[in-house]
């Protein structure tokens, strides 16, 4: 990672996403309407940025099928990723965390029928989103 990188990722919660599912591309975007102090970064997990930070949180560098949130040095993925994520976006999406109270197995099984089916519901790119000027420093 270059110092750049670095300096971004501090006091920044971190979100990996798969860079050629356009679901996930949507979501991004989604993300950074809601998001409007910058609160969120953001790298794709086919990145050398993402996988560094998989391997410093113990985690598949492999699997593109999972959403993680890096957050107070601290790693979510896929449901209660989502969940904690929503938290912190502009009302009334906070109000969504309380889903958390369902139970981790259920929420997980229907995250993961999602990612399943992403590719062929929402279809995927050869290459990563590039991101506009506008939102570029929110990139890793």
């Amino acid at each position: 990672m270059t110092s750049n990188q670095t300096d971004q990722q501090q006091g920044h919660p971190i979100v990996l996403v798969d860079g050629v599912c356009h679901f996930c591309q949507g979501l991004t975007k989604w993300i950074i309407k809601r998001d409007p102090e910058g609160k969120y970064h953001f790298a794709s997990l086919q990145s050398d940025v993402a996988k560094a930070l998989l391997e410093k949180g113990n985690l598949s560098t492999d699997s593109m099928d999972t959403f993680v949130l890096i957050e107070d040095g601290k790693y979510y993925t896929r449901s209660t990723a989502a969940l904690r994520l929503a938290k912190g976006l502009k009302f009334p999406y906070p109000l969504l965390y309380g889903l958390i109270i369902v139970p981790k197995f259920i929420r997980n099984a229907i995250y993961n029928m999602v990612a399943r089916n992403r590719y062929r519901w929402f279809g995927k790119d050869e290459a990563c989103m590039l991101p506009t000027p506008e939102i570029k420093d929110r990139f890793l």
